[in-house]
């Protein structure tokens, strides 16, 4: 999102990054644009490589690195030298926590950034303060689209409640199903599933006997995930906390669409309060779930709060804080 608003303001980007057979996250499902360099492996493949040529050759003059745990280190550390002879160095910590890699810390960065105030509470244990610059992360851009729309598009049943989950997510969300079908038998309800997870399919299938559930096997790209967030009533996020600092972007992703979010309490949301309904027991999962289903004042609200967030950290907002800080170096 970041990269995108950059060229949108005439900047010039190159984007070095994972292999198609070595890469972190989803699925790639959209074509690469043409500024794009895949030139390594993840820093868990099993044969570690970088090709060096992509970084040496092109000319820059900010070298960004985004979540510098999943890069092979120690390759990038013996050009990084000449890297910072023609660039300002970035280092945008995804990390939760401080790594015990020396490898990590070879290199000699210009600017950190961390996301929020936890990120900068453990950096500065380990890094010189003036170093450390605190850039929040972005939301995806409002897009709120039609219920009825979206729900011909996919095929999905106009007069019934929907609740939704997708992807390797869905693994810990499917075990809100009891809870859904106990608490949402007096309503028109059904329960979509979309993803690749072997796990989480085989747990939902386990499922399909005593609840309406329709599973689809995809990965989606941004615009078919929102077209599913636009045609469900709410989305089950139920993430537990984690040892770590962490964000989640999955709400990042989607708070944008208008869908409520139905989100279990732990330490990946909160910085949230009133965007997202927040559960931390079967019982407060009941609240949230009758106040979706009937669209309760609780609910009605969460679209209003999610906006102002989200118009506070866009893309285009967050970009423009990463100029500033370029400028500054």
């Amino acid at each position: 999102m970041i990269g995108r608003e950059w060229v949108k303001a005439g900047h010039q980007l190159s984007v070095f990054t994972f292999y198609e057979h070595s890469i972190h996250g989803t699925g790639i499902t959209n074509k690469d644009e043409d500024y794009v360099f895949r030139c390594f492996t993840t820093s868990r493949h099993p044969k570690i490589k970088l090709d060096p040529l992509p970084f040496l050759k092109k000319d820059y003059e900010y070298f960004v690195v985004e979540d510098l745990g999943m890069l092979p280190q120690a390759p990038l550390g013996k050009i990084f030298h000449w890297i910072t002879r023609k660039a300002k160095t970035i280092n945008v910590i995804h990390d939760g926590k401080l790594q015990d890699n020396p490898t990590f810390y070879q290199f000699n960065w210009d600017a950190i950034v961390g996301f929020d105030e936890r990120y900068i509470k453990f950096l500065k244990e380990a890094y010189p303060f003036e170093l450390l610059h605190q850039i929040p992360f972005p939301y995806h851009q409002l897009m709120v689209g039609g219920k009825i729309t979206a729900r011909k598009k996919l095929k999905l049943p106009l007069g019934k409640k929907i609740l939704f989950m997708f992807g390797s997510a869905a693994r810990i969300g499917i075990e809100t199903i009891p809870w859904i079908i106990k608490y949402g038998s007096d309503y028109p309800l059904q329960i979509l599933i979309v993803s690749q997870d072997k796990i989480a399919i085989t747990k939902a299938l386990r499922y399909s006997r005593i609840a309406n559930i329709d599973i689809r096997e995809d990965i989606l790209t941004i615009s078919q995930l929102y077209d599913y967030l636009h045609a469900c009533d709410a989305l089950i996020f139920n993430k537990p906390s984690q040892p770590h600092v962490v964000v989640s972007s999955t709400i990042f992703q989607c708070l944008g669409s208008g869908c409520p979010i139905i989100a279990r309490e732990s330490n990946a949301i909160e910085t949230l309060n009133d965007e997202v309904l927040k559960f931390k027991n079967q019982k407060e999962f009941k609240d949230c779930l009758i106040a979706v289903l009937e669209q309760k004042k609780k609910y009605r609200n969460l679209i209003k709060k999610a906006e102002n967030l989200i118009l506070k950290n866009s893309p285009k907002k967050v970009s423009e804080k990463f100029i500033e800080l370029f400028e500054n170096l």
